[in-house]
């Protein structure tokens, strides 16, 4: 894989020696020799992933680890700590600062290319959700409040899948001081499990007694709602290479065994935060899809969706040769509805017709707002005679009820409403879409709270 690797060490020797085994996997390496370059390199250029030594004169490790994540330009960028230290309140203090892995010197060649590609391979996934949320306000950056909610330390829901009772005691004991943490000795109960409640990590076993880890890791990346989910790897000495498969596979991180009870909480709470930060990022772009169909008002689908949607349904009905009806309705004398009470009497009379369309429209149909006090129905696998029915009665549900507009205060609304029917396989969306508008104008002309059918033009005439 294609990435940017920082390295910042203040021994060259050092620098050169973690270049050479980067770029013989294809990374692309820059180098920095001290924290203030180092800061000033992830500021300007694209990183990917920073190795950063921890002992350094002037500004250490563990501060520019600090002014990374406390920057909203850079606090995505995965941090490693590159150290000699090997004490837990060394990783503790590393994992304070923010940093998101941990290697310890001298740098274990496959432990350094499989975290660096695991955290490069994040990166990049999250780079292209940043991409297409165009704008520091909607991703929420800066907030500073918001980024240390997703940030933030909250205990998170961990399975643990291992059939080993003492090495998995070991791993609950440790987990349940600060997460929600359960055990599952059988892969495909622990499927289950996943598959029906929300879990923020899973650790698993890569050697089992009665089962195969990897198949495991496997199927759960094959589940759409496990896709995302983080995986951490329990490995024994000597399955260097059924551990990389795994990696290949999508698995996040490893342990190897025995299991250090600093290391694991490390790795837990990084995944986590991994996790709730992506969660956050596709949450955020589904926003964004959602704004981009929907009608921020009433919260009906708009236009864009409708003319996308119809097409759609109109090809689905000349495969099936199922019919399908539009129905346009508007709000009679709307103009004076806001002139005489106001635009915010306006927008309620908008919000309680939307309510009432959806309240009276089937399930199967699409009810959209087109603009201003423009409504439409689109109902598939509806003939003239049940659509006439579904019209009259979204005119009726106006009508016959006041819309309250103020406390104590009502006023009575009607609608005119055009219908057309799909004529074949000739007929297009454009074609249908406009005689329902014309049927409407029609209603219109012919004096307002009523219902008329424009037939297609082959077939003559307006009802």
């Amino acid at each position: 894989m294609t990435a940017r690797v920082l390295i910042v060490d203040d021994i060259l020797a050092n620098v050169r020696l973690l270049q050479a085994r980067l770029e013989s996997e294809y990374f692309d390496v820059v180098t920095a020799t001290n924290g203030l370059d180092a800061l000033a390199i992830c500021e300007r250029e694209r990183v990917d992933v920073v190795l950063l030594d921890v002992m350094m004169p002037g500004m250490d490790g563990f501060e520019v680890c600090r002014r990374l994540k406390a920057s909203t330009q850079t606090l995505h960028i995965p941090v490693v700590m590159v150290t000699a230290l090997d004490q837990a309140a060394d990783k503790i203090q590393g994992l304070d600062s923010g940093a998101d892995d941990f290697l310890t010197k001298p740098v274990d060649d496959i432990a350094l290319v499989t975290r660096v590609k695991s955290l490069a391979r994040l990166k990049m996934l999250n780079d292209e959700m940043l991409m297409r949320v165009s704008t520091s306000r909607q991703m929420g950056l800066s907030d500073e409040e918001t980024v240390a909610r997703i940030l933030g330390d909250r205990p998170g829901r961990v399975l643990v899948v291992d059939d080993h009772p003492r090495s998995s005691s070991r791993v609950m004991s440790a987990l349940a001081k600060v997460h929600e943490a359960y055990i599952e000795p059988d892969p495909q109960v622990a499927l289950m499990h996943l598959a029906e409640q929300p879990f923020d990590l899973v650790v698993v076993a890569l050697r089992m007694e009665n089962s195969d880890g990897l198949r495991f890791c496997s199927q759960v990346r094959s589940l759409d709602r496990t896709r995302h989910l983080p995986i951490l790897m329990m490995v024994d000495t000597g399955d260097e290479a059924r551990l990389l498969r795994g990696l290949d596979m999508g698995v996040n991180d490893y342990l190897m065994r025995p299991v250090e009870r600093h290391e694991l909480l490390a790795r837990v709470r990084t995944q986590i935060r991994r996790k709730r930060f992506s969660d956050y990022l596709r949450n955020q772009i589904r926003e964004s899809v959602e704004l981009s169909i929907t009608d921020p008002l009433t919260g009906l689908h708009n236009r864009r969706y409708m003319e996308r949607h119809l097409k759609t349904l109109i090809a689905d009905a000349k495969r099936s040769g199922r019919s399908l009806s539009v129905l346009i309705a508007d709000i009679d004398h709307f103009k004076a509805v806001n002139d005489t009470y106001g635009h915010d009497a306006g927008d309620t009379v908008l919000k309680e017709f939307s309510d009432r369309f959806r309240r009276y429209t089937r399930g199967v149909d699409l009810a959209c707002r087109l603009g201003g006090e423009e409504f439409l129905i689109i109902m598939p696998d509806t003939d003239k005679g049940l659509a006439w029915q579904v019209g009259e009665r979204v005119r009726e549900c106006v009508a016959s009820q006041g819309f309250r507009i103020a406390p104590g205060q009502e006023i009575s609304v009607t609608a005119s409403v055009g219908l057309a029917t799909w004529e074949g396989e000739h007929d297009t969306s454009e074609a249908l879409f406009k005689r329902a508008d014309n049927a409407l104008y029609a209603a219109k002309r012919r004096g307002r709270n009523q219902i008329v059918e424009e037939r297609w033009a082959f077939g003559g005439g307006v009802r």
